[in-house]
Order: C-alpha cells, then structure tokens, then sequence
C-alpha cells in the first residue's frame, strides 16, 4: 500500500501512482491543483492490518504539534503528515508521529526521504529510507 500525506500536486500523478499496483491512500496537500483537492479528503484514517494510521498534510504549528496530531486522531497507532519536508519517526506515548519528508523536493529536509512502514497486525515498525 501507498501512503500519501499530500502535495501529490496533479491528478496525473496521483494515477501513475496509482498504476504502480498497489493500493493508494491518500489526502490533498496545499500544493495540490484543485482538481486533485476534489477527489481526496482532508485528512483520513486507514486501516493497514489492525493498525490504524491517520492521514493529514499539515499539521499546524510547530510548538505541540506531536501531542495535537495524536489527539486528533485518536486510536491511531500513527499519525503520517507532510508539509514541512523534513523526516521524522517519533513515539508520542504509544503512538508513532510520522513524516516521510519528501522523495521529491527536499526543501529544508536534509536529503530527498521516504518512509516505510512494516505494518503486523497492530504493530509498527517505521524506516526512514534516505534517496541519493
């Protein structure tokens, strides 16, 4: 499974993802073109085994953005967002706080990264995978 925390940015991309096979869960981000907007929601939870794992773009300010990000979805085992571009593998309590930053425009992340996630049954086992 694909997971996408946003900025995806056209329609087009989002269906070469999608072409890739596996399934693609996804929320629009704030670069995204209105169309794409259109078709995904805000913010989603996704059920991964008997994980489950929210799904927003931004995710507010950086003062208590862990402890808000895990109260707003409650009963996740993590939380993915995106936005900021820079990687991050957290545990907030029992919870994981995740960002992949970015396989595309690393911005101020320090190099282009992914995450994986090895998701059994309600366990999860994140990766952040640096690109050259």
């Amino acid at each position: 499974m694909i997971l996408h925390a946003g900025d995806i940015s056209t329609v087009a991309v989002l269906e070469e993802l999608q072409a890739l096979g596996p399934p693609v869960e996804a929320v629009w981000g704030n670069a995204d073109e209105l169309a794409l907007r259109e078709l995904l929601p805000k913010e989603r939870v996704v059920d991964v085994e008997q994980a489950r794992i929210g799904l927003v773009h931004v995710p507010g300010p950086r003062l208590g953005r862990e402890a808000r990000l895990v109260e707003r979805f409650p009963d996740c085992n993590a939380v993915v967002y995106g936005h900021t571009h820079m990687p991050q593998a957290e545990r907030v309590g029992a919870v994981w706080v995740l960002n992949p930053g970015s396989p595309t425009e690393r911005r101020r992340g320090p190099a282009r990264s992914l995450l994986l996630l090895d998701v059994r049954r309600n366990e999860i086992a994140p990766r952040v995978v640096t690109l050259t």
